[in-house]
């Protein structure tokens, strides 16, 4: 629908290059080159419409209120809004808050020549839902990091989709386009038809080697609830408690159908550093029978089907409990079957593993992620892909977790797995060590 004519219709894309994040003259992020590969990607792309659209390059400023103008200026686009930033976060003198340095930003200046990262939230907040995205790619330096890790996040509006990462002090980086934009710029280019913003931040972080640690923000797309029924559907606990056992894994021989017997020796794990929504629909199939169908609104997808796009389909909307439980009952299953130390018991393992990291239970994550680690390594060499990548996985899940008591528990076991990866990159073990010392000192609360 138009209104008040075409400029109804224009959108715009906003790149602010902040100050270059620099550590012992090692250099973070370079945003001046971030800006310069995202210049070379048709707007179409980075906007993800057709309309016609404007293009603002803030590259080298360093006056805040000048850029306020331009954010202010942005903001008032009637169609689809891109901001992205990229630079070095950090605070005032005080600490207590959050800014984007700009080209002359020092510790002593920040509060007059740097961006204070609430004014983005400020500018955007008018905007309509679902017509604006922020993207970033950020290093925080020591006086930002402890204040990110209060947080946990790094908001930019209500009404914004929010998508970037923040890599902690001390990480050497790269000369050049940092890894997060890099992998966005990629995926954008050679996809044939353009993911939305949510699919391609997805994409962008399981692909990309990030820095160990660092602070990865998904936006939290909207769900949409399950079709309500006349009565709650009764998990498989409770159809367990009541003798209904017809939807539990059948032997072989029992007649029911099987799916395909062929199993590569080392199935991927999924992810990496970063949560990769795609590992129960993409790791191989493993190599076992499938649970009878029922007529119950939980019961699994046909014999003939994988039955993870279920589970996954069932955590997607929400239903982790149930999910979590119908992973336990496939294991269990496949312990009988195949032996505890086959790799399709460890898989299932892995798929637990990341069921509850989309539920938001990073402490059990953890936990089956150095599980993982330590039965792979029992075969395969310390080398080994798999292995490095639930070594890595496991740090992910550790960062995350906000209880000290609860980290500090799982910190000896996770650096225990980390040590005995001598090829596993070392910033890993380093980070991980680092932030073992501070738990060790940090006062004990929730």
């Amino acid at each position: 629908m138009e209104i008040n004519g075409a400029e109804q219709q224009r959108g715009h894309v906003l790149l602010i290059a902040g100050d270059s994040a620099v550590r012992r003259r090692t250099v973070q992020v370079l945003p001046s080159e971030n800006l310069a590969a995202l210049s070379m990607v048709p707007v179409s792309a980075l906007l993800g419409s057709g309309l016609p659209s404007d293009t603002t390059y803030l590259d080298g400023i360093h006056d805040q209120n000048a850029l306020q103008v331009r954010l202010r200026a942005a903001a008032a686009t009637p169609g689809p809004l891109l901001v992205y930033l990229s630079g070095r976060l950090t605070t005032d003198r005080r600490g207590q808050q959050l800014y984007l340095a700009l080209s002359r930003t020092t510790t002593a200046t920040a509060r007059y020549t740097a961006l204070p990262w609430e004014w983005l939230g400020i500018e955007l907040r008018s905007r309509p839902p679902g017509l604006t995205t922020v993207v970033f790619d950020l290093a925080a330096d020591k006086s930002a990091w402890p204040l990110l890790q209060e947080y946990g996040a790094l908001p930019a509006s209500t009404t914004a989709d929010v998508f970037g990462v923040v890599a902690p002090p001390g990480f050497p980086g790269n000369e050049g386009i940092s890894v997060y934009t890099r992998h966005w710029i990629e995926l954008l280019r050679h996809h044939p038809e353009r993911p939305t913003n949510a699919r391609l931040h997805a994409l962008t972080v399981s692909s990309g080697s990030l820095p160990p640690g660092a602070l990865v923000i998904p936006s939290t797309p909207e769900i949409a609830a399950p079709e309500p029924t006349a009565r709650p559907p009764m998990t498989h606990v409770q159809r367990l408690l009541a003798g209904d056992t017809s939807f539990l894994p059948h032997r072989r021989g029992t007649g029911t159908s099987t799916v395909p017997e062929q199993v590569p020796p080392h199935p991927a794990p999924g992810y990496t550093h970063a949560p990769d929504p795609q590992l129960l629909a993409s790791a191989p199939v493993p190599q076992q029978t499938a649970p009878a169908q029922t007529s119950q609104t939980l019961s699994p997808a046909p014999a003939e089907q994988d039955p993870r796009p279920h589970i996954h389909a069932l955590a997607q909307a929400g239903r982790h409990q149930e999910a979590a439980e119908l992973a336990q009952v496939w294991e269990q299953h496949t312990l009988h079957t195949s032996g505890f130390d086959s790799p399709q018991a460890t898989q299932w393992v892995e798929i637990r593993a990341d069921l509850a990291k989309m539920s938001g239970n990073f402490l059990l994550a953890t936990q089956l992620w150095v599980g993982v680690g330590r039965a792979r390594l029992a075969h395969q060499s310390p080398d080994a892909p798999q292995v490095l990548s639930a070594a890595q996985s496991a740090h992910y899940c550790w960062t995350q977790m906000k209880d000290v008591a609860k980290a500090r528990e799982c910190g000896p076991e996770l650096i225990g797995l980390l040590r005995a990866l001598p090829s596993l990159d070392r910033r890993h073990l380093w980070v991980a060590q680092q932030r073992m010392e501070y738990l060790n000192n940090a006062p004990t609360r929730r």
